[in-house]
């Protein structure tokens, strides 16, 4: 029979069991071993199965993509038409092909839809390439995924992308801060926008101690004493690191006579001058400070009354100075200033020194003109990407700026 002939016409959809048989047969050529069929024979049959199967029926394609997913090696023209394909087809082999390499999944990424990411992102062993690219389109859904796959790999860029994306749907905050790639460095900067749950978790896992950084560098602040502290970089690290939190000169240029006047003298209201005070006074910077007192949480007190040495009563006198209700409607304690005194309970002096000396060197150390100028702009291009706090203070201040 001449297989160019037209069928016959009927009243009913033809079935061309020829196509079937027709297509099982190529597939079982191309799943031949290499000692049963060279290079260039499964390449041109693959050619002629893929040209077969863009006009196939849906379950044609299925059946092909089954038969394909144990292959140690499958052509890439097939692969490409397969994972474009419906997800129930791009499933039999996102799920269950081992030897997809890099490009196709990056392929399958950037040409089909949410499902099939999400189907990347369960894949064993998800290299950090391919995290990136799936990261880049934002879904909250595949960042789950990854998240829960252990033994995807995570970069630091990823690691980045994901924190930021927390600001807007904060649904990935709790398994991201599960992974064992995110760093302090990440976590300080998520603490901003993160619910109480996640506050918690972060004040009890990241809030590190300096103590061998301390005896590392004991020697050294002589040094740089003995050289009136003229070099900015050994200054503004050992700044970081020193036991000291408050600034004692800092005392001779102020209106108070101490912290604890500042902190006093701010329970009636607590002004931008009175605010500055506060933070100079306490090491800080007064954009750290305005982060501090404007943080709706409250957390950031509790974090600065500590690390300074102020009392418990410090944090009540700051809340009733930004105003904040102290009582319920009924006269219960309020919840959210409990909150805040638990965490003030709940960690010590050092650790919370670590944690606002971060927030500082990231949120004002960092402050470059250019990188101000970038965080207006919205412009993450303009952050050094080797400085961590020039990347943090991008994340933490961009959507201040944006307001």
């Amino acid at each position: 029979m001449n297989p160019a002939a037209n069928p016959p016409e009927t009243g009913q959809p033809p079935i061309f069991r020829a196509r079937a048989a027709l297509l099982k047969r190529m597939a079982d050529v191309v799943c031949l071993p290499s000692s049963r069929v060279n290079a260039f024979e499964r390449a041109m049959t693959a050619d002629l199965l893929v040209d077969m199967l863009r006009e196939a029926e849906p379950a044609d394609r299925l059946k092909v993509a089954r038969r394909l997913a144990n292959l140690s090696e499958i052509p890439a023209s097939l692969v490409r038409l397969l994972l474009r394909d419906h997800v129930e087809i791009a499933e039999a082999l996102l799920t269950n092909c081992a030897s997809l390499s890099d490009s196709d999944l990056l392929d399958c990424a950037r040409s089909a839809g949410l499902e099939h990411r999400r189907l990347i992102a369960m894949r064993r062993g998800v290299s950090e390439v391919v995290c990136e690219v799936l990261i880049e389109f934002g879904e909250a859904l595949v960042i789950e995924c990854l998240l829960k796959n252990e033994l995807a790999k995570l970069s630091n860029p990823c690691v980045e992308a994901i924190v930021a994306s927390t600001r807007g749907d904060a649904r990935t905050a709790p398994a991201l801060l599960r992974r064992p790639e995110l760093r302090p460095a990440h976590a300080y900067v998520l603490f901003w926008w993160a619910d109480a749950d996640a506050r918690r978790t972060i004040l009890q896992r990241f809030a590190v101690s300096r103590e061998v950084l301390q005896e590392a560098t004991g020697d050294i602040f002589p040094m740089a004493a003995a050289e009136n502290w003229q070099d900015p970089l050994a200054r503004k690290a050992l700044q970081f690191i020193e036991r000291r939190q408050r600034n004692r000169a800092a005392i001779d240029k102020s209106p108070f006579d101490s912290l604890e006047a500042a902190v006093a003298a701010a329970q009636g209201g607590l002004t931008r001058e009175t605010a500055e005070e506060i933070s100079y006074l306490s090491g800080l910077k007064p954009m750290t400070g305005a982060k501090i007192f404007t943080d709706p949480g409250g957390e950031p007190l509790a974090i600065l009354c500590k690390a300074t040495g102020l009392p418990k009563l410090a944090v009540r006198a700051l809340w009733r100075g930004l105003r904040r209700p102290e009582t319920e409607a009924d006269g219960s304690p309020n919840p959210n200033l409990e909150r805040v005194l638990t965490t003030y309970d709940m960690i010590a002096v050092d650790r919370a020194q670590t944690v606002l000396r971060y927030w500082n060197w990231s949120l004002s150390s960092a402050l470059t003109p250019a990188l101000l100028k970038a965080i207006r702009d919205g412009d993450e291009g303009g952050a050094d990407e080797y400085s961590v706090p020039q990347r943090a203070a991008m994340l933490a201040l961009s959507k201040e700026f944006g307001r």
